[in-house]
């Protein structure tokens, strides 16, 4: 019974150092972007278009599981920068496709390039078996929550 106690309270805390280790690495993020003209906010958008490709609001607020209204606003600030450009949609009106402009796509891979660098450095003590079960973990427990916070909503 002690050990399964021991279990639960080992993965409350797991899951209460997600924020503290969400804030450092969007501080560390916002330092790496000093002279590049973006916002967090700003990077996220590129992120996904870089992964994902060309995609319109909607599909990118779902990539990020955040609200259409909210990314608009974000989409918004890369577009007045010109990061990103617009094209219609032939599947919905109202509903344009977001692409990356060469400087977008050239700013997004370099800053990924950077934070890669980074990842290796500070993570040079932990061994690709320790990278798995952590992110096996933090997935596992990412789904499960999400599950019962929608049969709870």
């Amino acid at each position: 019974m002690y050990s399964v106690i021991m279990k639960s309270h080992r993965l409350h805390k797991l899951v209460w150092t997600s924020r503290p280790l969400m804030q450092a690495a969007e501080a560390c993020v916002e330092a790496g972007l000093k002279g590049t003209g973006l916002t967090v906010r700003m990077r996220a958008v590129l992120e996904i278009l870089h992964t994902y490709g060309d995609l319109s609001v909607p599909e990118i607020a779902a990539k990020l599981e955040i609200n259409r209204q909210y990314v608009q606003l974000m989409v918004n600030e890369t577009l007045a920068t010109g990061v990103t450009e617009q094209r219609p949609n032939p599947r919905h009106k109202r509903s344009p496709i977001l692409m990356l402009t060469d400087e977008g796509r050239r700013l997004i891979e370099d800053i990924i390039a950077r934070e890669l660098a980074l990842m290796e450095e500070i993570g040079a003590d932990f061994d690709s078996e320790e990278i798995s079960i952590a992110m096996k973990v933090v997935l596992a427990l990412t789904e499960r929550l999400k599950e019962r916070a929608g049969e709870n909503g």
